[in-house]
């Protein structure tokens, strides 16, 4: 029998589910019905740009905390142990470089979507291009976001599945359409408190049912879950230092830097130090947030190591281990178990909602506004609600194709974002980093990347080799042999005491590049983009000084050249520095590319940035 078919819902449980989706929906309208009642795209898209740091880095948490993450890293930790802990190494630039990079350049240009700044930078076919690129990027991860807790709920009450699934869409879909970026920040904020407090139950009580801190300590040590650092190189390897503290830094910078859904948050702040102040916030968030699913990962595997346990879970995919687990801690508690799908739906809620509204801005004013210049702001408005809720249902299909992926969930949304969030960093360094990029160099760069990324990822799902093979071990703690797609996985936590008992044949050739782990598929695919954008650039003439528009390069070269006389490093970066802020204002077609985005402070701004900025500055202006 299906050890989830013992599990049960309790009434008390189904009413702190409930109440998490009237809550949810009681926050999207309060703000449907108070304030501007959402009757302009500024406050339907960016809030008005009113909101402190505090509940933006709350926000930017839950976008990309989902139901994946808190379903999929305690079993990542279960089977691998805790190397992958170490992927919260690159959190620290993948915060810094946004914080300090990419949010004062999106911020003074005054943007509504990131993507307005491929066409100051480049074109309007790049702007398109990049839009369109993560329209298709974040479709797909919807319909994982939005699978996850169904199939929890489906397995912890037999509730049926696309039964939640619809449920999940309508429910995030209604909240996100009526109340706008403000109903999605603040439900943001009391969906993550519902995250922790569901993941700390968990482990408080299967620490208590384990037998204790110590109990659970012995059992994971002694069966090599404690990873120490891993330094292989080989890239191949599933996780080490380098594929988590390196590569890992591409896959936040893709997140954090130059996705739509967290630059959206940035730019709804009311100044640009509360943008950079959330960026920092963000940190220790994050680090607790990976710590509670990593510990909750150990204590499952205190809970089961042993031979008399491990029936229970052995036969089940790594995306239902967490759900049995918590349901067995749980079953005897009423209302925890609700409390922790409460807390899975919370995570998965704040995500789509997030995505909803990333997806409708970039539709409107990248896709629709360009070409419809006279469109009221009523229809605008009304347009963009429809788009919401167009996508809303989208997404539902998307969840469809997430139940025929074989992958775990995480791997699966790892491999979404590397694949297409690695080119759209490349063209965003690109533009922000190299002035001589020009408009074919980005296009030819984005298409290889995408090209690059996508030959890689569909040939490790293919050969089923993604993440490198994986030696079955010994463990001290139980002689544990795991069937399925967890067989491969266990062994590889900590390389220097596992005593492996088989040994496989490194692959060759194209099956080695296949074997690439999927935690390096944003930075090979970012580099891609580079690298071909700039030999095309200077194959078919590097831009010049006087055609790159003003704010829209970062002085990365200038920095790093410090050493060289000023005169020639102007030459080499023809590079506006972020503290001479220009002020565009409207010419001549000839003499500048057309744009409908103003890169203009107001005073109040201006004295803001100057304080912020941590050298005084000269007062310039360049008017085109």
């Amino acid at each position: 029998m299906d050890p989830l078919e013992k599990m049960h819902f309790t009434t008390i449980d189904y009413v702190i589910f409930a109440l998490l989706l009237v809550a949810s929906m009681g926050i999207g309208l309060y703000y449907a019905l108070s304030g501007g009642r959402q009757r302009t795209t500024q406050e339907f898209l960016l809030a008005d740009r009113g909101m402190s740091c505090l509940p933006v880095s709350l926000s930017l948490i839950a976008t990309f905390q989902s139901a994946v993450a808190i379903v999929g890293v305690p079993a990542e930790i279960y089977t691998h142990g805790t190397q992958y802990w170490f992927i919260g190494c690159a959190y620290i630039l993948g915060l810094f470089i946004p914080a300090h990079v990419f949010v004062p350049v999106f911020y003074r240009l005054h943007l509504t979507s990131a993507y307005q700044y491929l066409e100051l930078r480049f074109s309007k076919p790049v702007r398109i291009c990049g839009t369109l690129t993560f329209i298709f990027q974040t479709v797909i991860y919807m319909g994982v976001c939005v699978y996850t807790p169904a199939l929890a709920l489906n397995a912890v009450t037999g509730f049926d599945l696309w039964g939640a699934v619809l449920a999940t869409g309508l429910v995030c879909t209604l909240y996100t359409t009526l109340g706008g970026l403000k109903a999605v920040i603040w439900t943001d904020v009391f969906q993550t408190i519902v995250m922790f407090a569901g993941q700390l139950a968990v482990i408080v009580v299967g620490v208590q049912q384990t037998g204790g801190l110590a109990e659970v300590w012995r059992k994971v040590w002694e069966g090599n879950r404690i990873s120490g650092i891993d330094l292989n190189p080989d890239p191949t390897e599933r996780y080490t230092f380098w594929t988590l503290g390196v590569g890992g830094v591409f896959l936040m910078l893709s997140l954090y830097g130059v996705n739509q859904a967290q630059v959206q948050r940035y730019l709804s702040s009311k100044t640009e130090r509360e943008a950079i102040m959330s960026c920092y916030m963000v940190f220790p968030s994050l680090q607790v947030a990976l710590a509670l699913s990593c510990v909750m990962g150990l204590v499952m595997f205190a809970r089961y190591c042993g031979e008399d346990q491990f029936h229970k879970i052995g036969n089940l995919s790594k995306n239902e281990m967490v759900l049995y687990f918590v349901m067995d801690m749980l079953q005897d508690l009423p209302g925890l178990s609700g409390l922790f799908i409460a807390c899975l739906f919370s995570a998965a809620l704040s995500t789509i909602s997030s995505a909803f509204n990333s997806l409708a801005t970039v539709t409107l004013e990248d896709l629709i506004k360009p070409h419809c210049s006279s469109m009221t702001e009523a229809r605008a408005t009304l347009l963009s609600k429809g788009l919401a809720c167009s996508y809303g249902l989208i997404c539902l299909a998307m969840a469809y194709l997430t139940h025929l992926m074989s992958d775990s969930v995480l791997q699966a949304v790892f491999k979404i974002f590397g694949m297409v969030g690695g080119p759209l960093l490349g063209i965003f360094c690109l533009g922000m980093f190299f002035p001589w990029a020009n408009s074919t160099g980005a296009l030819a760069g984005l298409g290889s990347g995408l090209a690059m990324a996508f030959w890689v990822g569909i040939g490790s799902i293919v050969t089923r080799t993604s993440g490198g093979p994986a030696a079955v071990s010994h463990f001290n703690c139980t002689a544990v042999q795991l069937s399925g797609n967890i067989t491969t996985a266990i062994g590889t936590a900590l390389n220097s005491t596992a005593v492996p008992t088989s040994t496989s044949s490194q692959p060759m050739g194209l099956q080695r590049f296949y074997s690439l782990s999927f935690m390096w598929y944003s930075a090979l695919s970012s580099f891609t983009v580079v690298i071909t954008g700039l030999i095309v650039s200077f194959l078919t003439g590097p831009m010049k000084e006087e055609d790159v528009t003003p704010g829209t390069l970062y002085p990365l070269l200038g920095n790093m050249l410090f050493f060289v006389p000023d005169n020639l490093k102007q030459n080499l970066c023809c590079a506006t520095p972020l503290g001479h802020r220009p002020i565009i204002q409207e010419c001549p077609p000839a003499q500048h590319k057309e744009s409908n985005v103003q890169a203009v402070y107001t005073e109040e701004e201006e004295e803001e940035r100057q304080n912020f900025l941590p050298t005084p500055v000269m007062e310039h202006e360049t008017t085109v």
